[in-house]
């Protein structure tokens, strides 16, 4: 499949993805996150091996749509999906007031 990273024109496909990552040391996740047969990598680590690029030569945002129409799992910032507890009405009223909403 041919996909644009960085402004510069990729054929990758699935086998070729598996390939190139084979032996990859995973790094740590702390954003968006492609998993890759049983590994789960940081989509910035996948684009630099695949690219062979700067990770700062493009975003995440491209990485995750090429790999998703390769049909791998991709999984957005974990801790953007972190649940939080809505505030109680006094809680919105102090906040708009300014006070801390601690009670």
């Amino acid at each position: 499949m041919r996909c644009v990273i960085a402004r510069f024109p990729f054929d990758l496909t699935k086998s070729g993805v598996l390939e190139s990552m084979k032996g990859v040391k995973p790094e740590e996740v702390s954003g968006a996150s492609v998993i890759i047969g049983r590994r789960t990598y940081p989509v910035k680590q996948v684009g630099q091996v695949l690219t062979r690029q700067d990770r700062r030569d493009f975003s995440a945002g491209e990485v995750l749509r090429a790999m998703t129409q390769l049909g791998f799992t991709c999984r957005d910032d974990p801790r953007a999906a972190a649940p939080t507890r809505p505030l109680s009405a006094y809680q919105e009223a102090s906040a708009m007031l300014g006070a801390s909403t601690t009670v």
